[in-house]
């Protein structure tokens, strides 16, 4: 929606018309039935292919590195990351872990296609900030099995400070929607690994507790608890924020969570029926931070 025309120039996410790739690697650190239950397996793990560049702007982003408009990747056309995505399931891949992918959407489609043809079985995971078009979640009907969504603010004010897009609760909540209607409740297999379905992840984040109750019960008007599991991170570092320029900017999340801000949200998603995974405070570090 930026409006330009990738093949002269790069949109705001600072991606052009071509598939650039920062990583692929088997992932032990996602949910359990997305990596698998033992972080230690390295035979197995989560197909993760990890895309430059992004559409969203959050200043904490662990992944700085690679989401930056002047990040760089290597040109993958779909057709070579199909063989990619193929080669990651004769590693021990549980799934396809499509990493901030939005903005590559059509050319992803397509590369699973090819992959499906090719003999892939594994699910499809889309894993994303949350800042989607319900239009666009509605092109992967036939491509995406699970999604791993975020659903980062239910302040306008908060999301605009902090990521650059103040439209990004309505977006995040009609996505999300969507993303229930297409892939339903969620499945396990007899091993306990997804098949199907949606888990929502979201980061507390200091001294917005307030809006973190919000954001749960938004959730809880936007779709059935059942029908989503729940991913309460309490690993928000202030390690990856910019040197400050002005030592005032970002004061308020130049610090940890504390144990009070993280537990009072734990206490109500339990309250309001949730079900999922909760995060040790000992994760409030960048070490579990892929190296990119």
């Amino acid at each position: 929606m930026c409006g330009v025309d990738r093949a002269k120039t790069v949109g705001f996410c600072g991606a052009g018309v071509q598939i650039e790739v920062s990583k692929i690697m088997l992932h032990h650190w996602e949910e359990p039935p997305i990596s698998g239950p033992d972080p230690a397996d390295e035979a197995h793990g989560s197909g993760a292919i990890f895309f430059a560049h992004c559409s969203l702007g959050c200043v904490y982003c662990q992944n700085r590195k690679i989401s930056r408009r002047s990040s760089q990747g290597e040109i993958y056309s779909p057709e070579k990351l199909a063989e990619a995505m193929c080669s990651l399931k004769a590693s021990g891949a549980y799934n396809i872990n499509l990493v901030s992918p939005t903005h590559y959407a059509d050319r992803l489609i397509l590369a699973v296609r090819i992959a499906r043809e090719a003999g892939l079985t594994v699910p499809v995971v889309w894993n994303t900030g949350g800042y989607e078009r319900p239009e666009i979640i509605e092109t992967l009907r036939d491509t995406v099995d699970i999604f791993l969504t975020d659903f980062k603010y239910a302040s306008p004010a908060l999301a605009g400070r902090y990521s650059a897009a103040p439209d990004y609760p309505d977006f995040a909540a009609r996505s999300l929607a969507r993303m229930v209607e297409i892939a339903g409740p969620c499945v396990c297999d007899e091993r306990g690994m997804m098949r199907r379905g949606v888990i929502v992840r979201h980061l507390v984040l200091p001294g917005c507790r307030e809006d973190s109750l919000r954001v749960l019960h938004k959730i809880v008007e936007t779709v059935p608890t059942s029908d989503v599991r729940l991913s309460l991170m309490a690993q928000y570092t202030p390690d990856f924020l910019p040197p400050p320029e002005d030592p005032d900017r970002w004061r308020a999340i130049r610090r940890r969570v504390t144990t009070y801000e993280y537990e009072k949200v734990v206490e109500e998603a339990s309250r309001l029926g949730f079900t999922g995974w909760m995060q040790e405070r000992s994760s409030a570090t960048k070490r579990f931070t892929p190296d990119f």
